[in-house]
């Protein structure tokens, strides 16, 4: 739908931890769709994806909510979508109310689970469609909050799978040294990954050569580092710190194996890039991972806070070259198929349009 007019309403655009949502505003401007960014908060990181200036998306986002409305009269969009169903959800609803714009939002992991809002169910009633990012996250809304399960449209994020994909003609990660471990993650409680670090222990006490790097940043970097001290790990556990996309990327494309302890989740997209990278994880069945990591196809899957079986999936791997590389050429596939952020946006725009036409007959 070339020319369609959106409004998004986000917390803090960009967030480096939140590439999908700039990946989505990307995709849908790359076809053609007029965007306008409503942030509710200034950007704190000075670190930032390369994609985000090549779409310009800096130059069409507003920093003062007190701004927004006349930017919406202005702009006239045909509708508003928030990514979140917290502060940029309720943000959406008054704007709406306000202006006669209809909304929609999309939900994604703690906002429905860790913080979700006690009106969360009037916030959906009153959006015209409302979307998230998994199966299990439908049923977690419709049986938490008693959102009807037909009004939940499921949509997974997507991920760049030009840009995130296998390097040609290599060879297997670890044909030319130590195969790498990759976990892409923020440093916080959900995330688990003291567990990681336990695992990791585990497999240098059995004998297992490796090198594990975790990417990202956050409140519990410092404990994490201590942790890797007490375990006497430094020669094993790299931390690269929060990264720019292409960065992240480079990690992919070296790694033998990803993996993610999470003690919940929504739809990771950091295993979709692995995946799209060929690289198969190993990941802990919570959320929406089972979505899409397909167990003992395109990697394997653990029960959450088990240490153990962590170190034992990844020992499994890294031990058969052969069944790391199937499960990468079949995780490849799945990303394209599934979760590939032209995906994303054709179910996107599908559903704006019966959106927008449910309106003009209503």
């Amino acid at each position: 739908m070339t020319g369609m007019r959106v409004a998004y309403v986000v917390n803090v655009f960009p967030k480096l931890s939140e590439t999908f949502i700039a990946g989505e505003l990307a995709e849908l401007r790359r076809r053609g769709v007029n965007l306008r960014v409503l942030s509710l908060q200034q950007p704190k990181e000075t670190l930032r994806h390369d994609f985000i200036a090549q779409a310009e998306l800096d130059k069409i986002t507003c920093y003062r909510p007190e701004e927004f409305a006349n930017v919406i009269r202005e702009f006239e969009p045909q509708l508003l979508h928030a990514h979140f169903a917290t502060e940029p959800t309720a943000a959406a609803r008054e704007l709406s109310e306000r202006l006669g714009v209809p909304f929609t939002f999309t939900a994604h992991g703690y906002d429905i689970r860790r913080k979700a809002p006690p009106d969360l169910a009037a916030r959906a009633a009153a959006a015209r469609a409302v979307v998230t990012v998994s199966n299990a996250n439908a049923h977690h809304i419709a049986e938490t909050f008693g959102v009807a399960l037909d009004r939940v449209e499921v949509i997974p994020c997507g991920v760049d799978t030009d840009r995130f994909r296998p390097v040609i003609g290599r060879d297997c990660p670890w044909t030319a040294g130590v195969p790498v471990i990759v976990c892409v993650a923020r440093h916080v409680e959900v995330k688990n990954l003291g567990l990681l670090l336990q695992a990791c222990a585990l497999l240098r006490d059995c004998g297992m050569p490796f090198r594990c790097v975790m990417v990202g940043d956050g409140p519990l970097r410092c404990e994490l580092e201590g942790m890797r001290r007490q375990l006497n790990l430094e020669r094993f556990i790299e931390f690269a710190g929060a990264l720019e996309q292409l960065e992240v990327l480079k990690w992919w494309q070296h790694a033998a194996v990803a993996v993610l302890t999470s003690r919940n989740e929504g739809m990771p997209v950091c295993l979709m890039e692995a995946a799209a990278c060929g690289v198969p994880a190993v990941a802990t069945a919570v959320g929406g991972v089972p979505e899409l990591v397909e167990d003992g196809v395109t990697g394997l899957l653990t029960e959450p806070g088990d240490p153990e079986a962590v170190a034992s999936a990844l020992a499994g791997l890294l031990a058969d070259q052969r069944l790391t590389s199937r499960l990468g050429k079949a995780a490849r596939q799945r990303a394209e198929d599934h979760f590939s952020v032209r995906r994303q946006a054709n179910c996107l725009l599908d559903l704006w349009a019966r959106v927008l036409e449910d309106k003009r007959r209503g």
